[in-house]
């Protein structure tokens, strides 16, 4: 089996670290996207990133736009609704060629998915070992060598679980504004209070800012209303916890390709709201996260 290393070429020691006592693996300047808009989903794992983020693909297309979504899981299924399959990891196919990446082709790794949206699965090394951010800068180095960014509107990473090392953070080094999707109980407010710290330490050093808020699966919003305030966080879209959407994922597609019930009607615009208005420039948040024992004190202790 081939090793995934991190070449030493990466290595930025002149930058200062991304927060107290890190040690990152920091973005080459050759590897920047581009002019396309880029966001980076973040969220709790199993709150519904991927269908969030195949669902604002699907809707950034439904506007006209040319859309990129580039999924950062092992598991690989961030584009399962858009492609209707689990599609091979970038990971898999370089391994499949002796990571001789220029023996690959565009379709090796780039897949078409709903109403033109292109797909492409990063993966990751090995349970245990590697990075998940030289994955992450693996995938982006292939795409602009194969000139796939050029002609990109929108990018949208769906990235893994909590954020637990800088190599999970890596798209925020690629991303112009991070979202965070989360459900109306305590763990998901944890979690996204994590990631808050991690876009705040990723901004010292990256064009990366806070977006907003993706309030998912809640019939209401007060825990999370609650938290935004005390942390200045906005929500930017409001799904419910509708069967619809559960079963529009068991069916391998988006929401939009669902048969039109004024409940489905709703949640479609929804999402071509939240998309309409993450084209526009809309002004960074800045919120100051909160420490672990003020979250347990000011969340569900009335």
């Amino acid at each position: 089996m081939n090793t995934v290393t991190v070449p030493m070429s990466v290595l930025n020691t002149k930058k200062p670290p991304d927060g107290d006592g890190s040690v990152q693996v920091h973005l080459d300047p050759n590897l920047k996207i581009g002019n396309a808009k880029v966001f980076a989903i973040y969220g709790k794992g199993g709150i519904g990133k991927s269908t969030t983020s195949s669902n604002l693909s699907a809707a950034f297309s439904k506007l006209g736009k040319r859309v990129l979504q580039i999924g950062c899981d092992p598991k690989h299924d961030s584009t399962f609704t858009l492609t209707g399959t689990l599609v091979p990891t970038v990971i898999d196919i370089l391994e499949s060629v002796d990571f001789h990446a220029e023996e690959l082709k565009i379709e090796d790794f780039v897949y078409e998915g709903y109403n033109g949206v292109m797909c492409v699965e990063a993966g990751g090394p090995p349970a245990g070992t590697g990075c998940g951010g030289y994955v992450v800068g693996q995938t982006v180095k292939l795409l602009k060598e194969h000139h796939l960014l050029e002609d990109t509107d929108v990018v949208i990473f769906d990235v893994l679980g909590d954020v637990v090392c800088g190599g999970f953070a890596a798209p925020l080094q690629h991303a112009d504004r991070a979202l965070i999707v989360t459900a109306n109980d305590f763990d998901s407010i944890f979690a996204m209070n994590r990631i808050v710290q991690a876009i705040a330490a990723k901004a010292k050093n990256y064009d990366v800012r806070l977006g907003g808020v993706i309030a998912n699966r809640s019939a209401g919003t007060d825990q999370i209303d609650k938290f935004n305030k005390r942390v200045g966080l906005k929500t930017m879209a409001h799904f419910p916890d509708l069967d619809a959407i559960r079963r529009s994922r068991l069916k391998k597609c988006t929401i939009f390709e669902m048969e039109a019930t004024p409940e489905i009607e709703a949640v479609q615009n929804e999402y071509l709201r939240l998309a309409q208005s993450l084209l526009e420039d809309l002004p960074p948040i800045e919120a100051e996260s909160l420490k672990d024992r003020e979250i347990f004190d000011l969340l569900g202790f009335d």
